[in-house]
């Protein structure tokens, strides 16, 4: 390995709840990252479920989300192991682990200095069970200073995906966010709403699965219009950025909720929500970035079919000349391994004592370095 060079682990769970994606990354004195490998392991039913109840109120809540950052910990170090196995790979050649946990509670709109954001995770726990220094904690320090702490990843896509054309960037994971990289000017980004999650929830409520795939179920129902539309006149869509959003806001009983008492079918709904994702992205990325080229979907979403066809059809609609519509493996990543490497990126920024927030993005006062070390 070239000096100039050092290697970092990226850990991403995300709101999802759908495992751990571990991604080892090269990162070069600029902060250039390639991707050298991965190992994505699903969550146990256990800890899935442990941390699903923790994303609302409940009894004996600290005890439980203790236990939960404790069991997390432990299986993002079994995840790190399987990572250096594979590639032939000790403690003493990675730098550092960027962890990001697991986001069990996100109030950003809340006044100032009563704004919170929670990741569940045991750092210091993870740094003795695999001898590598931790970062972890990346969003807080983006709140102290009047951000939301989130999007975090448009400053790793500006680094990454910076192409000579107008370019955005749409990570479909539980939440859908958006960067918007123009030409020229500044890097914006922000959460545009509810893309997996919700779609992941109506399916398990009723099929008892915890993801659709391929969007298969949603493909066999229609749009309910009076649904859609009730759903998209919430007011986090016509908010303006910099905004984030997450199960606090879009949950099982907010869709329930939209739905009331009409009697729409399950897989109507299924449908239903399918376009909520497209709809609510793609009238944003019409709203703020209408001069888009190209855009560069990642996360879990890219890997739903059903979920991919619409965008390309609904863009045509939306978009005067034609949107090209691409998954981040044109770039040579993994639509799903990308928060990873941004993790990953994140933890060689806060080593290198850079800032990694956007304060155009998140609202900030201004740049701050992220993240807390937590030494092996």
């Amino acid at each position: 390995m070239n000096k100039s060079h050092s290697l970092y682990i990226g850990l991403m769970s995300g709101t999802s709840l759908d495992g751990i994606d571990a991604v080892l990354a090269k990162l070069g004195p600029q902060g250039d990252a390639s991707l050298l490998g991965a190992v994505s392991t699903p969550f146990t039913p256990d800890l899935r479920k442990a941390l699903l109840d923790l994303q609302s109120p409940g009894p004996n809540e600290l005890h439980r989300e203790k236990q939960a950052g404790n069991a997390l910990a432990a299986a993002y170090a079994d995840a790190v192991q399987d990572l250096l196995l594979q590639s032939n790979l000790t403690p003493e050649n990675i730098s550092a682990i960027g962890a990001h946990g697991q986001t069990i509670r996100h109030q950003a709109d809340l006044p100032h200095h009563l704004a919170y954001t929670h990741q569940t995770l045991n750092p210091a726990l993870l740094a003795e069970l695999t001898g590598i220094d931790v970062i972890a904690d990346f969003r807080s320090r983006d709140l102290a200073a009047g951000g939301h702490g989130a999007p975090l990843v448009p400053a790793f896509h500006a680094q990454q995906f910076s192409l000579n054309k107008e370019i955005a960037v749409l990570n479909l994971g539980g939440i859908a966010n958006l960067t918007l990289l123009p030409k020229s000017g500044e890097v914006k980004g922000f959460d545009c709403g509810p893309a997996n999650m919700l779609m992941d929830a109506w399916i398990a409520d009723q099929q008892g699965h915890t993801f659709d795939k391929d969007g298969v179920w949603a493909s066999q129902g229609e749009v309910n219009q009076p649904l859609l539309a009730r759903m998209l006149s919430d007011p986090f869509f016509s908010k303006a950025p910099p905004k984030s959003t997450g199960r606090d806001d879009f949950h099982l009983e907010w869709l329930q909720r939209q739905i009331n008492s009409d009697n729409i079918n399950a897989e109507d709904v299924q449908a239903t929500l399918l376009h909520l994702a497209v709809d609510s992205a793609l009238q944003a990325l019409e709203r703020h970035a209408p001069q888009t080229q190209t855009l560069i979907v990642c996360g879990g979403g890219a890997r739903n079919t059903a979920l991919m066809n619409l965008f390309k059809t609904s863009s045509q609609a939306v978009f005067k000349n034609p949107l090209e519509i691409v998954t981040s493996d044109v770039l040579g990543i993994d639509p799903q391994l990308v928060e990873g490497l941004a993790f990953a990126w994140l933890a060689w920024a806060h080593k290198e004592k850079r800032p990694a927030n956007l304060p155009a993005v998140t609202g900030a006062k201004g740049p701050r370095i992220l993240g807390a070390c937590y030494p092996a």
